[in-house]
């Protein structure tokens, strides 16, 4: 794809896991809608900060969720709480350590992520009706 679009000697591929991608220095790292699912999201957090450059930026964008279980009792919480089940807390347990946060994981769980990750800086910079948007910063 890269390459049909002229792109091939500015992009470089590689697979890797959310633990162990390689470089160091990035300005933004971003997770879309995905930190949730992972069995170890600290162990990822924790490998984003040490691959940002000392004022770089990791981006997340999450489910929409509030910290309490009844506020998520909504339309769009009872079907994001029907796919969690079904799909992001099953893979989360087949990776190790198994965290689960599912994807009603809430704003106070996903700063204490960020927190345990050595980040210092947490804040959500916007919303969706479907998602919230956070920064975190060294």
């Amino acid at each position: 794809m890269a390459a049909n679009a002229g792109l091939a000697e500015r992009c470089h591929f590689e697979v890797a896991t959310a633990t162990a991608y390689p470089g160091t220095g990035y300005d933004l790292v971003t997770i879309f809608d995905a930190l949730h699912d992972l069995g170890d999201p600290v162990g990822a957090a924790a490998h984003l900060r040490q691959s940002l450059a000392p004022d770089g930026t990791f981006l997340l964008v999450e489910p929409y969720a509030n910290d309490r279980l009844e506020d998520n009792l909504t339309p769009v919480g009872r079907a994001f709480y029907a796919a969690s089940t079904l799909l992001c807390v099953p893979h989360s347990l087949s990776e190790e350590p198994g965290l689960a946060l599912g994807a009603q994981a809430g704003e106070q769980r996903l700063h204490q992520i960020t927190t345990d990750a050595g980040f210092r800086h947490f804040r959500r910079v916007a919303q969706t009706p479907l998602n919230l948007i956070y920064e975190a910063r060294p």
